[in-house]
């Protein structure tokens, strides 16, 4: 599905689900909090942190889904078409990166 779909998808959501959207700010605040959960995975999963037991079962996918689903909702109600934006985006970081990170000396024989 293409971004435009995505926000499509979302706003079909919220008509039949959601009643409306919530405000932006209560939107910015979920996505804040959304991406905390993100954080926490990542953090107890692939950091230095250990993994409680009550967070080996949270899904990542999941979690970043939200974080998605969020930022298409904003995307929606401040009228951004995602998929311009994106595809904007990704033209600028090709022109702009492609030879910063290929000459950058940090990122050449690193092990992850």
């Amino acid at each position: 599905m293409e971004l435009k779909g995505a926000q499509q998808a979302v706003d079909q959501w919220i008509q039949e689900h959601g009643v409306r959207y919530f405000n932006e700010l209560t939107n910015m605040v979920q996505l804040t909090e959304e991406v905390g959960e993100v954080a926490r995975i990542i953090a107890r999963r692939y950091g230095e942190q250990s993994e409680k037991e009550s967070d080996k079962a949270k899904d990542l996918g999941e979690e970043l889904a939200d974080v998605v689903f969020v930022v298409l909702c904003l995307a929606n109600q401040t009228g951004v078409d995602l998929q311009e934006a994106f595809d904007r985006k990704m033209d600028l970081k090709s022109k702009r990166d492609h030879d910063r990170h290929h000459n950058n000396p940090k990122l050449k024989n690193k092990e992850n």
